[in-house]
């Protein structure tokens, strides 16, 4: 059993057609903030896709048609794979040595049960948002949202906007709010700046104190008035449908408590139940890389599952789970942490006898810098990508002036 979901349509907040959660944490005119370089697949390159060379920051219809296409490639088809069913319970025998999972069919209502001998929990991590306090936000008499609920910077033009948070989600939407003519953008920070050489209208200041009417007050004793505040705090591991024993408990780390590799569950903590290696969590570490990981881990996943490759015994996983969480306290930056989960990358290619290449150390950094250089300027940079050599061509506009996010009218461009 694989427990997975599917995004939606950007448009959607809250609850989705049938009830369930909106996982989807996309919105419009959402560009890649990484380049396309450092997703793309070995065996399935962006021009093996599109049949040209395309800029390295594309909108997400292209990349989600460029994983449509891998998945076509692979041969993976819709009656492969179970969807619009929602899982809500998954038990683990000892006994049997098997799980039952109590599936609902959200199409007909229907609600049923299947035994499995393994389970992989795929749902991701950053749809269920963290939600910090004020004092005084309870009353704040403008918009607050969160991050997951943003859907359109367009709505947001000509106001005073405050985000609370200092990490890829308040970096990006300060961009979109910037992009799309919001009159001012302040962000505030609870441990540190992010320290980007930001446009004359957007700011960073210390972390919220208080609210009063529309007024919102810092630690460092300024105030200012706001028409919106944008939680963006980040999200919360959340496995509802698993016992608390066998359920990930953790903050967006690098490595990730109770699992082998970040991926083989032993239940190693306090209130922890181990079940034999038959549960795997995949892609639920904090990521630089991301497309590519997840096609290693799945290698690595279904390679111990098939017996292919042989995982140590459990006193030597647990020493190794023990050792990559005392590693957590090395990535005291973003370089540190290209470099460590490049490591990881090729622990996993090790484990596998993958022989292509996984080291995006240089693409990665390269993109670091750009950003350092200039914020506002970073997705209109060119890279070279390591599986065709192709350089990437430029986009005849900066992005800043690209107001069209569609595939046709993106790929069109480029005819």
């Amino acid at each position: 059993a694989v427990v997975s979901t599917q995004s939606t349509g950007t448009w959607r907040t809250g609850l989705d057609e049938h009830g369930e959660s909106v996982h989807c944490s996309q919105y419009r005119d959402l560009f890649s903030n990484g380049p396309k370089e450092c997703i793309e697949f070995a065996n399935y390159s962006f021009r093996d896709h599109f049949k040209k060379n395309i800029p390295s920051f594309p909108p997400r219809e292209v990349l989600i048609d460029y994983l449509r296409g891998y998945w076509n490639f692979c041969g993976v088809s819709s009656s492969d794979v179970q969807v619009n069913h929602s899982v809500k319970n998954i038990t683990w025998d000892e006994p049997s040595r098997t799980f039952t999972v109590k599936v609902k069919d959200l199409t007909s209502g229907e609600t049923f049960e299947k035994e499995f001998d393994r389970v992989i929990v795929a749902t991701g991590h950053f749809s269920v948002p963290h939600i910090p306090s004020f004092d005084g936000i309870d009353r704040y008499e403008g918009r607050v949202l969160h991050a997951h609920d943003f859907r359109n910077s367009r709505e947001f033009t000509g106001q005073k906007v405050l985000l609370i948070g200092s990490s890829y989600s308040a970096e990006d939407i300060a961009l979109q709010l910037y992009k799309f003519g919001a009159s001012a953008v302040t962000i505030s920070y609870r441990t540190k700046k992010m320290g980007f050489v930001w446009p004359d209208t957007v700011k960073e200041v210390p972390i919220l104190k208080n609210i009063h009417g529309k007024t919102c007050h810092f630690i460092d004793g300024t105030s200012e008035d706001f028409d919106a505040i944008i939680l963006c705090t980040g999200y919360q591991h959340s496995f509802p449908f698993l016992p608390s024993e066998l359920t990930l408990e953790s903050p967006n780390l690098m490595n990730i408590p109770n699992c082998y590799r970040n991926l083989q569950w032993y239940g190693t903590e306090k209130g922890k139940k181990d079940c034999g290696g038959s549960l795997f969590y995949m892609a639920m570490q904090n990521q630089c890389y991301t497309f590519t990981m997840f096609d290693m881990q799945a290698r690595w996943v279904t390679s111990v599952i098939k017996g292919i490759v042989k995982v140590p015994d459990r006193n030597t996983c647990v020493a190794a789970i023990a050792a990559q969480l005392e590693e957590n306290k090395t990535y005291t930056s973003p370089v540190h942490e290209i470099l460590g989960q490049t490591k990881y990358m090729k622990m996993l290619a090790e484990d596998l006898g993958y022989t292509e290449q996984t080291d995006l150390s240089e693409l990665f950094l390269e993109w670091a810098r750009h950003k350092t250089e200039n914020i506002l300027t970073y997705r209109d940079q060119t890279h070279q990508s390591i599986v065709t050599k192709d350089v990437s061509i430029l986009h005849p506009l900066p992005w800043v002036s690209v107001m069209e996010d569609s595939l046709e009218s993106y790929i069109d461009t480029f005819s």
